[in-house]
């Protein structure tokens, strides 16, 4: 039981990390195109927000990804990194019982 719960929550976690990701994602592309400006406070706080919830995730993956020019692939080792840790949890749990 202790398994089951563990995996529900970890599931629970990569799933806001992911989804973090794919908001800083898609808010770095509108302010690259100048679809949102940075000087509007609210897209401003948000991106801000999210860059200071994921950098400290991202920061160690960073430093060992190869330089790449202007892509950064680090958000996606880190879905990949995080969706393996899912599937070793699951299995463990499906093992376990």
């Amino acid at each position: 039981m202790f398994l089951l719960t563990l995996l529900q929550i970890v599931d629970l976690l990569v799933s806001v990390v992911v989804f973090l990701i794919i908001v800083q994602f898609v808010l770095s592309l509108l302010i690259a195109f100048n679809v949102v400006n940075t000087s509007n406070q609210f897209v401003s706080a948000i991106y801000s927000a999210v860059n200071a919830l994921l950098d400290p995730i991202l920061r160690p993956i960073r430093r060992f990804m190869p330089k790449t020019g202007a892509i950064d692939f680090s958000p996606l080792v880190l879905i990949l990194a995080l969706n393996i840790i899912q599937i070793v949890l699951r299995n463990l749990v499906i093992a376990g019982y």
